[in-house]
């Protein structure tokens, strides 16, 4: 494992490197990603090496890569964004960059790991996010870790030739400690 952050079963989180960015430069024009994104414009190596530059700097952002426990291989990222240390909280999200990577769980298990992250380690009491309504994979991904549906933003997204709602989902800190006393979320380890 290079520099690992948070270990799960499968995957782990790492920073994010400058050698990073040829990959992850390609998810961000590859347009079956970015449909689940707010990313639409393309996006040259250099801008998404000043991008990551940027958020390494940020007090008000943590990203971290998402990488595999057996071979290292980064397959996507995760963040905690807008931090917010008053309040204590932050706006969560995820790409997991490559289709050929979806539905094996990986999205899941970095969802779990800073979720767990937000709440034990930079002690927030809220964490939110945004879902576009036709990401059912994410929605249902997010439901089974606890997250809870707050509103909907109607016809927030435009995608695909027409307007789409966007859900407001979140967790408390309090909904997380109750679903860690239940033994509902996998409980990662550190390094």
């Amino acid at each position: 494992m290079k520099c690992p952050f948070r270990v799960g079963a499968t995957i782990y989180l790492r920073p994010i490197e400058p050698e990073d960015a040829p990959r992850t430069t390609a998810w961000v024009n590859n347009s079956d990603v970015t449909r689940t994104l707010e990313i639409w414009r393309p996006m040259t190596l250099a801008e998404e090496l000043a991008h990551h530059e940027r958020i390494s700097r940020s007090r008000a952002d943590l990203v971290l890569g998402i990488a595999l426990v057996a071979d290292d291989r980064l397959v996507g990222v995760t963040g905690l964004h807008q931090i917010n240390e008053k309040d204590r909280h932050a706006v969560f999200g995820i790409v997991i960059g490559q289709p050929t990577d979806w539905d094996k769980g990986y999205g899941t298990e970095a969802t779990r790991l800073m979720t767990d992250l937000a709440f034990e380690t930079v002690n927030l009491n809220r964490v939110m996010l945004h879902v576009h309504e036709y990401n059912e994979r994410a929605i249902h991904a997010y439901e089974a870790i606890g997250y809870r549906k707050e509103g909907v933003l109607r016809q927030h997204h435009y995608w695909g030739g027409r307007h789409w709602d966007t859900i407001v989902m979140a967790m408390l800190r309090e909904d997380w400690d109750a679903s860690k006393r239940d033994g509902t979320p996998a409980t990662p380890r550190s390094i």
